[in-house]
């Protein structure tokens, strides 16, 4: 059960209806993190508004959602994991790409290098080496990409804390199990 409830779109009123109108007309329905977030019309407007300017930035729409795998699988976000396996699938990524994502690999080098540069910026809390710095530049990152991989990273923090606190009912496909990867001798 959630603990901050997700506002039902038919009892929205004002600005929030009107960003759910927004969403529905793109994605068909409002999910839950949208509802959850509609109890601040200035957290849905803020949220909304990152989302969309981040689509229009530098990375591919596959190499987005492979570091809102990478993030979400590091910050435990259940509902951020469905979401993005969901959405990942969609734009064309396999299923060992999604669990790859998830366990920060990609098998392109210059991907591979931006994910793992997005845990390292979680997990240092932006307080990332000059190595790492270093690593992801020589794998031909611009700084344009990499100021962008923060971005995305603080965009994506947003979700998955708000999922943590508001602990919204998952309305996507859960997301599969990430089995470790076999090692043959």
């Amino acid at each position: 059960m959630s603990r901050i409830p997700a506002i039902d779109p038919t009892h929205a009123t004002g600005k929030t209806a009107e960003l759910f109108t927004l969403v529905k007309s793109k994605l068909g329905v409002v999910p839950n993190l949208i509802r959850t977030f509609g109890q601040s019309p200035a957290s849905l407007e803020s949220y909304l508004g990152f989302k969309n300017s981040l689509s229009a930035g530098i990375l591919s729409a596959k190499v987005r959602e492979q570091i809102a795998l990478a993030v979400a699988q590091t910050n435990s976000c259940d509902y951020c994991l469905a979401a993005h396996s969901l959405i990942g699938k969609g734009l064309g990524l396999s299923p060992d790409e999604i669990a790859d994502a998830r366990r920060v690999e990609a098998s392109d080098p210059k991907t591979d290098a931006l994910l793992k540069f997005a845990v390292a910026v979680v997990e240092s809390r932006g307080h990332v080496s000059d190595d790492t710095l270093a690593a992801v530049r020589s794998a031909g990152a611009t700084d344009g990409e990499i100021v962008e991989v923060v971005a995305h990273v603080a965009f994506n923090i947003l979700t998955n804390y708000t999922n943590h606190v508001a602990q919204p009912v998952v309305d996507f496909p859960k997301a599969a199990a990430l089995l470790s990867r076999v090692q043959v001798a």
